[in-house]
């Protein structure tokens, strides 16, 4: 037997070997950014939210909101794999590389929805495991395959995916989906436009070539600074509404409007100036102002404010 059949045949074991993946091409797939983010703002549902709950039941429900937003960023990704290859800001990721088989990324995120979703059913509550196989769903099926290749309203509608954790969080402790939690999800619902129409002006290129029809692409630079001033300028005064309601002090709703401001101000600087730079700020500070609104409320409640 020839050397050449010989080789060819290693290249080709190799190649089934790296479509296989590793183990950090699979923490990519959980999109571990993201989760961090979810957990945090879950945490802060479960620990705003009244009455008690053992902490190894918190913990579980933690942990099962965890594996499922990193299920449902592997679905997406398994979905995404065409246009994250266009991407610059994606293409680097094991799919479009082809360091990871389509079907296995699937699996694997399937396996942990569900994974995640029965756990928290049996050992939390039912009302919080619908919830969370709620979330998973509508991030995939209506977020991701529906509206993020159809409309420019894509964020809008579609991020109340990212909204629902704290919601989850709430529910494992109360099993049920009162005022404080609505409020909690409605700060993230209306952060969450600004947040990544400031991240689209300067990927803008990027989505056009993807055929993403995110709004700076489809109705102009302008209509979505003016979209991002917008939405700003609602969410200011509704971050303040934990105090409001009873649900926070003073000191927090003093804490949520000065962090406001300084949204708005940038949202104004965006609004402005030409260029990139703005936005860029502008995006960086939003992840910043959600992390220090949700760690005000957790302040507040721990200091008894």
């Amino acid at each position: 037997m020839s050397e050449r059949p010989i080789q060819q045949a290693a290249s080709a074991t190799g190649a089934m070997i790296d479509r296989g993946g590793s183990v950090a091409d699979y923490l990519v797939l959980l999109k571990p950014r993201v989760m961090s983010l979810v957990i945090f703002t879950a945490f802060a549902g479960l620990y705003l939210a009244p009455g008690t709950v053992h902490p190894v039941i918190a913990a579980i429900a933690i942990l099962c909101i965890a594996v499922a937003a990193g299920a449902a960023g592997a679905v997406n990704m398994w979905y995404d794999r065409d246009i994250d290859g266009v991407m610059t800001r994606t293409c680097e990721r094991p799919l479009p590389q082809g360091r990871l088989d389509p079907g296995s990324a699937l699996g694997f995120g399937v396996v942990l929805a569900v994974g995640a979703v029965t756990v928290m059913a049996l050992a939390v509550n039912w009302t919080a495991a619908g919830l969370l196989a709620f979330t998973i769903a509508f991030y995939v099926f209506v977020y991701t395959m529906w509206l993020k290749r159809r409309t420019p309203q894509n964020i809008v509608i579609g991020g109340a995916a990212g909204a629902f954790p704290p919601m989850v969080g709430w529910a494992a402790v109360t099993g049920d989906m009162s005022l404080g939690s609505v409020v909690l999800f409605a700060i993230i619902f209306m952060w969450t436009p600004p947040h990544f129409w400031a991240l689209s002006l300067y990927r803008r290129d990027d989505y056009e070539k993807a055929g993403v029809p995110m709004l700076p692409v489809v109705s102009g630079v302008r209509e979505t600074k003016r979209q991002i001033l917008l939405y700003t300028l609602l969410l200011a005064p509704l971050a303040t509404a934990p105090a409001v309601i009873g649900m926070a002090s003073w000191i927090y709703g003093a804490v949520a409007g000065a962090l406001g401001l300084v949204f708005v101000g940038l949202a104004v600087g965006i609004w402005r100036e030409a260029g990139d730079a703005v936005a860029r700020r502008t995006f960086a500070f939003s992840i910043l102002y959600l992390f220090l609104v949700f760690a005000a409320l957790i302040a507040d409640r721990l200091l008894g404010l």
